[in-house]
């Protein structure tokens, strides 16, 4: 072998190590020096603005049931927010860059509640934001093109200021802040490794939830309560043999109602009046809630005030037109007064007997305009006299601005209705501003459970075991839609026993009413004590 290393010679290895200590110069330049650094393919990195972050749920797009996966590389698939008039809005969510975040990071939003990663790992989500905008803007208009007379803003001319409220609400809601989990919150959590559980506070939703057997139930007797009960509501004095519908409780899922007790009533109640407007449902619940303060028993404290309000009987009147209790003790008024359509009726001429009587869709009943002021808790209701038979023999004729309608779509009977339920509301809700201590709510319709026809027509609910056994009312949204849609948005809250009245098809009169004819039941009203004590149960709890 020649000399040198490897048969190189010394000028080749001078050459070769020369090369090798500028290439590792040239390396440790090209990572050290600015301009150098300037000209290398940027690196991956997932910035977005801090004021686009999504920490938890947009404000007033995200539906409580809309869950949120955020974690998986979501820049090939988008996540879908249901929001809440069922439009989908494209979220563009940016993973994080290891596969470890990738594979355990998520966020669920379920319930108002958020489901969010560890604190030292931020997720960055950004949002789609003009075309959701777009989508939202289309929806409203279609809401408004669709809206029909049923709404008071179309005979108002207001659809245009209408669409720009929504427009504008949903603009706000897109670019709203949202609080990052670091940030202080009225958010409780609860770490579990690298996941935090956040839980909203929220007042509970008394319409969700199941009826159980309590055997400390009924609240009063049936037998009893004669003072203030109606005899044919009072089941316990007909033919009826089965009670076991007096045996139920309701429970809301996930939180407890407040027990009920006469004298906490009254209490909450000292030098207040409760006043319940509406038809004979609403009679039924404040009988119901006369029995309950009074446990069903005789009292002597309790005075008939009625002639304050004008509600003393008239002569040749089978009832008065309401009536008026007060308790000495606390000075706690309880009234109730007959308003079936919940808009103003009078007559069209006063001095004859036979006149047909002008109802006013856009009026609320001139009682409530004029004793609105001695009010501190209200109960409005109407629903099932909103039928052409009741119309025809009560002889009303519908009116809108003082003349008779004249629109096609509102002489409707359902469109009506809606009509004068949202002007009511609407109308109360101009008045909270005078009348800062006032509570008012409208109770949802109470279901019927006619089966195989109609009252008239062989329909009948004679079970005694209720359709509620094993069911759970799970939905968010009230079963009445049209009162929903009217209290939203306004100071009146809602009342809301549709969907929990519903499971209780064998707590009705059925058969045994004393004036029933012969395949004739009543599958409207309840017996008492029933299903309207809960009713109570739950004003109670909410005022």
């Amino acid at each position: 072998m020649k000399g040198g290393f490897y048969g190189l010679r010394g000028k080749e290895l001078s050459l070769i190590t020369i090369a090798l200590m500028c290439t590792t110069f040239f390396i440790w330049a090209w990572e050290k020096t600015p301009l150098l650094t300037s000209l290398m393919p940027p690196q991956t990195r997932w910035e977005l603005s801090p004021d686009i972050l999504v920490s938890k749920p947009l404000p007033s797009l995200v539906s409580p049931e809309s869950p949120i996966f955020v974690g998986k590389n979501v820049s090939q698939v988008a996540e879908k927010v249901i929001v809440n008039n069922q439009e989908e809005l494209p979220l563009n969510v940016a993973a994080p860059t290891s596969s470890a975040q990738r594979s355990n990071q998520m966020s669920v939003i379920n319930n108002n509640s958020v489901t969010t990663t560890d604190q030292n790992i931020e997720i960055h989500t950004s949002v789609s934001e003009e075309k959701a905008k777009d989508k939202q803007i289309q929806k409203a208009e279609t809401v408004v093109r669709a809206q029909g007379p049923s709404s008071p803003r179309e005979f108002d001319g207001e659809n245009k200021k209408l669409l720009e409220q929504v427009s504008k609400e949903v603009e706000v809601a897109m670019v709203a802040p949202v609080s990052s989990p670091r940030t202080s919150s009225p958010v409780k959590g609860k770490d579990d490794r690298n996941l935090t559980t956040l839980t909203e506070n929220q007042a509970c939703n008394y319409a969700k939830g199941k009826w159980v057997p309590d055997n400390n139930r009924p609240l009063y007797s049936g037998y009893d309560c004669k003072q203030w009960l109606s005899g044919s509501w009072a089941c316990r004095l007909t033919q009826r043999t089965d009670f076991a519908y007096e045996k139920l409780r309701w429970q809301p899922k996930n939180c407890q109602m407040e027990e009920f007790e006469g004298s906490k009533f009254l209490k909450k109640m000292q030098d207040k009046t409760l006043a319940f407007v509406g038809d004979s449902l609403g009679r039924q619940q404040f009988q119901s809630l006369m029995c309950m303060i009074t446990g069903g028993k005789e009292r002597h404290d309790v005075i008939d005030v009625g002639q304050e309000y004008g509600l003393a009987q008239a002569r040749g009147d089978t009832r008065p037109s309401g009536w008026v209790y007060r308790f000495l003790s606390t000075n706690t008024t309880i009234l109730y007064y007959w308003s079936s359509s919940l808009c103003d009726v009078e007559p069209i001429n006063k001095t004859n007997q036979n006149t047909h009587y002008a109802m006013h869709l856009d009026r609320p009943p001139a009682f409530l305009r004029q004793y609105l002021h001695k009010f501190d808790v209200l109960v409005l209701n109407t629903g099932h006299h909103w039928n052409r038979g009741k119309l025809k023999a009560n002889k009303w004729i519908m009116h809108i601005g003082g003349v008779p309608n004249t629109n096609r779509k509102l002489a409707m009977i359902w469109q009506a209705k809606d009509f004068t339920i949202h002007s009511c509301i609407n109308w109360v809700n101009s008045q909270l501003p005078k009348h800062p201590g006032l509570k008012a709510f409208y109770r949802t319709i109470s279901p019927r459970h006619f089966v195989g026809g109609d009252w008239n027509t062989g329909g009948s609910c004679d079970k005694t075991t209720p359709m509620s056994v094993g069911k759970e009312v799970l939905q968010d949204e009230s079963s009445d839609a049209s009162a929903a849609g009217a209290a939203k948005g306004t100071g009146v809250k809602l009342l809301d026993i549709t969907a929990l009245s519903q499971l209780r098809d064998e707590g009705h009169i059925s058969r045994f009413s004393f004036s029933a004819r012969s395949g004739v039941q009543d599958c409207l009203h309840w017996c008492l004590p029933g299903v309207p004590d809960t009713w109570n149960e739950i004003l109670f709890t909410q005022i």
